[in-house]
């Protein structure tokens, strides 16, 4: 019997990256029922077919930032199985690197609506069905390095992110009497479709030996590696932890980090 064998998960992003690394590493430990929320339906498609065949899946196309269509999926999610018992928060997108005076308010919406107001909303809606249950629920959100310091993101982004982080522990204080925690993860550079541009260039150029070489661990990160950090928090192995943002970055975030600080 696996952590998540008599559990319900809901995944947003779950078809591609990290979200579909959470729904294997999920299903590797007997998840009882997965609901996945993704915009894309190819996607969510091939993360499907990589799942178990006995698995029980829900597949959703659904734009996260549209606060119906997550009420819809949360109410279909219970309908179906009695019960939520986990959340990952893991939509998210990127945005330009342009300069502080060369900001468009419009991209700034569109990323604060997808990584931060989709969060708010499937954790309020969530939650709602998690406070019925004795066992209450755990929710974990993919944040980013990107909110914990500048450099890792775009303004927008990194914004986005730390809003996260700071609604991870806001929200965790509110629902605790619920016995609902509320935990993120702050990934680093990972291997996903959105940081896909990057490694292309890298390999093109062959310096690919180079991505990662900022951390500790002189290394980039796979989506498996952050799906497990996921998974451990929104495990009963993880009871005593809520309202706090876990970094997954081979330690880039442990010091400075800065050009000419280390040797």
């Amino acid at each position: 019997m696996g952590r998540f064998s008599n559990k319900v998960a809901i995944i947003s992003g779950a078809g591609s990256g990290i979200g579909a690394a959470i729904a294997a590493r999920f299903c590797a430990e007997d998840i009882a029922g997965l609901v996945l929320l993704d915009k894309h339906a190819a996607g969510l498609q091939a993360t499907a077919e990589d799942l178990p065949a006995n698995t029980k899946v829900i597949s959703r196309v659904l734009d996260v930032a549209d606060e119906a269509a997550v009420v819809d999926a949360v109410e279909a999610t219970f309908d179906t199985f009695g019960r939520i018992d986990v959340l990952c928060n893991n939509a998210g997108i990127a945005c330009s690197r342009k300069l502080a005076d060369e900001q468009d308010l419009t991209e700034w919406q569109q990323v604060m609506a997808v990584n931060v107001y989709s969060c708010v909303a499937l954790t309020s809606h969530v939650a709602r069905y998690m406070g019925q249950q004795p066992s209450g629920g755990a929710i974990v959100n993919t944040a980013s390095v990107a909110g914990l310091r500048s450099g890792a993101g775009g303004n927008a982004y990194s914004a986005s992110k730390a809003a996260v982080i700071n609604f991870t522990q806001t929200a965790a204080c509110d629902l605790a009497s619920k016995h609902i925690r509320v935990n993120a993860v702050c990934p680093g550079l990972i291997e996903t479709g959105m940081t896909s541009p990057f490694f292309a260039i890298a390999r093109e150029k062959g310096v690919e030996h180079r991505l990662g070489e900022r951390c500790e661990l002189k290394r980039a990160g796979q989506p498996q590696e952050v799906a497990a950090a996921i998974a451990f928090l929104a495990s009963d192995d993880a009871s005593y932890i809520t309202g706090q943002a876990l970094a997954v970055d081979g330690g880039n975030s442990a010091s400075l980090n800065m050009p000419g600080m280390k040797v």
